[in-house]
């Protein structure tokens, strides 16, 4: 009996340490080769269908063609502006748990204002310290980029590339092996000392090209006819606002002129790493933020960075996130219906192309894994609304905080009681509540009381009442999840349907975001690329379920924070 369980047993050895399990433990775990996540900023989910006429076969349509797509994925949260939007679409969840509540809040300690990715212990590397002073300390959760980072015992690059810092920084997370962001001071990709001490030696050399100053130096002429943007409004009309210069905002736009870069200028040497000074050349490259030429010099740098890192070419699995920002800043000066809009989204159509060629290239067909979303929508400018009879209008938040300031006064006394007015939040002085010995609660409310009498505002809830209770849906739901107590105001309002802020009130030009209303929330969900099945899906999707889908794709942890579901229909495998 011993003998035959000694022999059951060597024998069941044996064929553990075989041919057979050899070639199970050396079985690579099925990866992509390399993650591109893209944001593209202010995209309404409708501009994926828009401009479909006008599309190329290699961009857009090449994304639904061969990918999957979400039609109805919305955020579940308000405010729903940049920081916020990254920041969410990384970690899987929402303010309420990574504290990315916008783009900039009121610190109640100090009783001053701080920017999402401000960070006064670092330093500038390759830039200037306004620019360069950048971590994501603020974020309180992991990102997916972390968390591959942290299942490949670092050995995968992720690498943060945008024009905006905040749409780099947080996205690359925590554990980055690097972030790039714009400076306009001196046209340079730049960091910061939380990454590295000085720049690589390849974006020295990309930033010594001067691609800034090359895109600056000829004007913005429309890739079409004027009249073949059928999908817009007339070139020429009064809610768009014109370049600082420009007498109105019409093509084509004299770039050179507006920005100071003459079209012969030579470019300068860059600099190697520290602060750069602003020369009189450089003044106003801001500019180019402004124009589908910054998303092109974006994907440039993205491109660059592919090269000289090897990202998807070293034997590991890697993280680019890139994000567009230039849609952004065009959308905010023309507004969604503008051909300059049309234009910079035909233009990037062109740029996603490009990338897409480049992936096939050198990573491989079908060999990386590619999703592009949003990080918030736009409203339609409130005077094109109104010139069609649609419901709309604006409110001066400047304005409103100063009304409501003179209310609290008469009803309570001299006193500064509204400290600020930030991320349609009011922030009441606290101290000055205790001074007078008055309950916080009760000041909300009247606050409340105050704020729905305001032309524009439908609704008011006060922050003590967003932590008593939980709502899985409805108006309440994107109030609770946007709202951190630490950080957060004290009163939350609630403009309606149309309505926007304007910080240039009375007068409307362009537009924003930052409602729970559906052209803010409902952006596009597109997967692309390894072993992504070709399709749609009409099933509610959230934009916090982008990162544990990715994290089932690479069969790694989700983020720490993180709340929403992997999306199944896209986890299909291909046959």
């Amino acid at each position: 009996m011993r003998n035959t369980f000694l022999t059951g047993l060597l024998a069941a050895t044996a064929l553990l340490s075989g041919p057979a399990a050899s070639a199970q433990k050396t079985k690579p775990l099925p990866r992509p080769k390399l993650v591109v996540g893209i944001v593209v900023d202010q995209m309404r989910y409708d501009y994926l269908y828009r401009y479909w006429n006008k599309y190329g076969s290699d961009g857009f349509r090449r994304l639904l063609g061969e990918g999957f797509s979400f039609e109805n994925c919305h955020y579940n949260y308000v405010p729903t502006y940049t920081g916020p939007g990254h920041a969410s679409i990384y970690t899987g969840t929402t303010p309420a748990v990574h504290g990315i509540i916008g783009n900039n809040w009121l610190v109640r300690e100090d009783g001053k204002a701080t920017y999402v990715t401000e960070d006064k212990s670092v330093q500038a590397v390759g830039g200037t310290a306004a620019a360069g002073q950048m971590s994501p300390r603020h974020m309180l959760t992991t990102t997916i980029t972390d968390e591959l980072r942290l299942a490949t015992n670092f050995q995968a690059k992720t690498i943060g590339v945008c024009i905006k810092d905040r749409g780099s920084i947080l996205p690359a997370g925590h554990s980055a092996s690097a972030a790039y962001w714009f400076d306009n001071a001196n046209g340079a990709f730049i960091t910061s000392t939380f990454y590295t001490q000085q720049l690589p030696e390849w974006v020295q050399q990309f930033n010594s090209r001067k691609l800034a100053q090359q895109y600056l130096s000829k004007a913005w002429e429309p890739l079409l006819p004027l009249a073949a943007y059928t999908e817009s409004t007339a070139d020429d009309v009064a809610w768009e606002a014109a370049f600082r210069g420009e007498a109105k905002p019409v093509f084509p736009h004299n770039l050179p002129v507006l920005s100071g870069v003459a079209p012969a200028q030579a470019p300068a040497p860059a600099p190697t790493g520290g602060e750069a000074p602003a020369t009189a050349a450089a003044a106003n490259l801001d500019v180019i933020r402004s124009t589908p030429f910054g998303n092109t010099l974006t994907l440039d740098f993205a491109l660059e960075a592919i090269r000289a890192e090897q990202l998807g070419q070293r034997g590991q699995t890697d993280f680019l996130a890139l994000s567009f920002s230039s849609t952004d800043y065009v959308g905010h000066q023309f507004g969604p219906n503008a051909i300059e809009t049309e234009d910079t989204y035909l233009r990037l159509d062109r740029d996603l192309a490009r990338l897409l060629n480049y992936l096939d290239k050198t990573v491989g067909k079908g060999q990386a894994l590619v999703f592009l979303s949003a990080d918030h929508g736009a409203a339609h400018s409130p005077e094109f609304l109104k010139s069609q009879r649609i419901p709309a209008g604006s409110v001066g938040p400047r304005l409103w905080r100063d009304s409501l300031q003179a209310r609290m006064v008469r009803r309570y006394g001299p006193g500064q009681w509204v400290l600020s007015y930030e991320n349609q939040q009011v922030y009441l002085n606290r101290p000055l509540i205790a001074q007078k010995k008055l309950e916080l609660a009760q000041v909300q409310q009247a606050v409340v009381d105050m704020a729905v009498q305001f032309t524009g505002v439908t609704r008011a809830v006060a922050g003590v009442d967003l932590q008593k209770s939980h709502w899985e849906s409805g108006l309440l739901m994107y109030l609770e999840n946007g709202y951190l107590p630490s950080r957060s105001g004290d009163v939350m309002v609630v403009m309606e349907p149309g309505w926007l802020e304007s910080y240039s009130y009375p007068v409307n030009k362009g537009t924003t975001h930052g409602s729970s209303g559906a052209y803010d929330t409902h952006v596009p969900l597109l997967f692309w690329g390894w072993r992504v099945p070709q399709g749609e899906s009409a099933y509610p999707a959230r934009i916090t379920d982008i990162a544990p889908t990715v994290a089932r794709f690479l069969h790694i942890q989700e983020p720490d924070g993180c709340t929403g579901q992997p999306l199944q229909d896209v986890l299909t495998k291909k046959k």
